[in-house]
């Protein structure tokens, strides 16, 4: 589904981008209300039901993880929801925290007073090992995703209505918006990744016997770096390339048909 806002957020994107500049205009069109309406549907579906049924799970399989997403160190009911704040660990304390009331557990168990455990509940040696990382990835991405929803409903309601085409402050921000949903798949990415630790397998294998004692040190860097010196290529070639695509604009289909068979004069 995220896939789905991403490439929705492209179309759109691209579709914005050639009416500001007054270039392919059918297709633009086209672009921009399909990338909308996908856009507009699929940043929803991510949020519910899917976003909530995935609190769902890690609260009933990884409570550990749920507490260090929110930066939530004592138990209680009523859990809220943090929306800004900085975990510290040391005092463990969540700083300057704007919380909406009961909404964690409502979230995690379908009941507004519902008991959210917190780290504390928890062995120090299982916490996530990068709290403050998970912490602030997780409202990284849910932020983000929440802003998807806001940019393309606000947009939906100007396609709607037939000003979609001539709001140009609308059209900027469908343009500039595209990066940030592969920002918002890289903080999930993180989310799921640090929010395992310390576990290679969940409750079973620790990340630190997962080791191999026949890899050295030099052997990781060097396939590390290789992969990622793979990845920086690919993803350049893969900006330059669309870029040029897009400046091309859409192509004419080729003729499929062969040429016409002249018509055999009447006798």
């Amino acid at each position: 589904m995220a896939a789905t806002v991403t490439g929705a957020f492209v179309m759109a994107a691209v579709g914005a981008y050639w009416t500001l500049r007054r270039e392919h205009p059918d297709t633009a069109r086209v672009s921009l209300r399909a990338g909308v309406t996908a856009g507009l549907v699929a940043s929803m579906l991510v949020a519910f039901p899917t976003g909530h049924a995935q609190g769902r799970m890690v609260a009933a399989h990884q409570p550990v993880t749920l507490a260090a997403m929110e930066g939530r160190f004592e138990s209680g009911p009523r859990a809220p929801l943090a929306m800004i704040g900085q975990p510290n660990v040391a005092a463990r304390t969540l700083d300057n925290p704007i919380q909406l009331p009961g909404i964690l557990s409502w979230i995690a168990y379908g009941d507004f007073s519902a008991n959210v455990r917190g780290l504390a509940e928890f062995p120090v040696s299982d916490w996530p090992t990068s709290i403050e990382m998970l912490y602030y990835g997780f409202h990284i991405m849910v932020g983000l995703g929440t802003l998807f929803i806001a940019v393309m409903a606000l947009a939906a309601l100007l396609l709607w209505r037939g000003r979609l085409g001539t709001a140009r402050w609308m059209l900027w921000i469908l343009t500039l918006a595209f990066p940030f949903p592969f920002i918002a798949n890289t903080a999930g990415w993180m989310t799921a990744e640090l929010g395992r630790q310390p576990w290679l397998v969940y409750g079973l294998m620790r990340t630190s016997e997962g080791s191999s004692p026949t890899v050295h040190a030099g052997t990781t860097l060097f396939t590390t770096l290789g992969f990622a010196g793979l990845y920086f290529v690919l993803g350049v070639l893969f900006l330059a390339l669309v870029t040029r695509e897009i400046g091309h604009g859409p192509r004419p289909l080729a003729a499929t048909a062969g040429p016409a068979t002249p018509a055999t004069p009447a006798a």
